[in-house]
């Protein structure tokens, strides 16, 4: 299986000083001038969160109420190749935080697609939804019908690879490739013994959410105890939906779709999946849906990366695996470099 390269005299008192001062930093450099929840205030649907292209709508109508699903659709800058990218975002990203990836892949001659999910982002968030990962992929479809796109290669990272690989099992024809970008339900975190959360549990959890516990939770569980200032709008596009007026819609859809990630995990159908398929996996994610209510020693089972990669690979009837063994949950976003590299080397290997 192939692999990502890994990234590449004091007297003991200061050799001492010097260590404890490169753990210590790390944690407190993304706190340094910011609040507990300093920031913009955006809409529930993301208002006055700029996209890095025009937002475009798709209107329809999904159980019986209607909606609109905000989407990029970003055309080829270099010679145009015939083939679109569908991005799937995760469930604290939105299609805006794939600006990198859309830059990359114009650039290489796809057309770019990118969606903000029904209950994310500059989305609807309706009132009372039925959020199913079948849902979801039936409302992707339906857009790319829409735009008349009959096959694409379909990347969803995190939450995103959850939903990719649900797509690619309701529409393996149209989907011309799968790529998986850090994925989750890698593991069935219910049958490990991760308690469940009521809706209204998460309900309570999400009306909670600040800047400041964004930030911790992705500097600890994506980032393996690292930070960058790249890193931190992403944490106040996030948070800033949660200072809005529609704070509590935006929390009530957040508690529907945690629920939904628990309840329907992926793995048990991983065998089904024939289409080609690229695994790219952060060594050090450590991510795992309810993972902080579980007993320690259940914690220390789940988001087990390594492993779980090697155990999906060999599920999956045709993939390929890259591992990053220095990088997190969203290589993307820490080694943009390598991880476009791998992505587009793995793209063209499918034609």
């Amino acid at each position: 299986m192939p692999s990502v390269r890994r990234a590449p005299s004091f007297p003991p008192l200061f050799r001492s000083l010097i260590s404890t001062v490169a753990l210590v930093a790390p944690l407190l450099a993304p706190l340094a001038g910011h609040a507990a929840d300093d920031g913009p205030a955006y809409g529930a649907e993301l208002e006055g969160f700029d996209y890095p292209a025009p937002v475009k709508r798709f209107s329809f109508t999904s159980q019986d109420e209607p909606m609109q699903m905000a989407y990029l659709d970003v055309a080829p800058t270099g010679a145009a190749n015939g083939r679109t990218a569908v991005l799937l975002h995760g469930k604290n990203f939105c299609a805006a935080t794939w600006q990198e990836t859309i830059r990359q892949l114009t650039d290489v001659g796809y057309r770019v697609i990118a969606p903000d999910q029904i209950g994310f982002c500059k989305s609807t968030k309706p009132q009372r939804y039925q959020y199913t990962f079948q849902q979801l992929a039936r409302n992707t479809h339906a857009l790319l019908t829409s735009l008349g796109i009959g096959q694409a290669t379909i990347i969803g990272h995190s939450t995103g690879g959850m939903l990719a690989m649900r797509y690619a099992l309701m529409y393996p024809r149209e989907t011309q490739q799968l790529v998986l970008v850090n994925p989750i339900g890698l593991e069935d975190w219910k049958a490990k013994g991760v308690p469940a959360l009521s809706v209204d549990q998460w309900y309570q959890r999400e009306l909670g959410t600040t800047a400041d516990r964004i930030r911790k939770y992705e500097q600890a569980t994506y980032y393996f105890g690292q930070w960058k200032p790249e890193y931190e709008p992403w944490v106040q596009m996030l948070a800033g939906m949660y200072r809005g007026p529609g704070r509590q819609i935006v929390a009530w859809n957040s508690a529907l779709l945690y629920d939904m990630i628990y309840t329907q995990p992926v793995v048990y159908e991983l065998g089904l999946i024939k289409t080609p398929t690229l695994l790219l996996i952060g060594d050090r994610d450590t991510t795992a849906i309810g993972k902080d209510a579980a007993p320690p020693e259940v914690q220390a089972t789940l988001g087990r990366y390594p492993e779980l990669a090697k155990a999906t690979v060999k599920a999956l009837p045709n993939a390929t695996l890259v591992e990053f063994p220095e990088l997190g949950h969203a290589p993307q976003m820490q080694d943009p470099k390598a991880f476009h590299q791998a992505l587009i080397e793995g793209m063209r290997r499918v034609k």
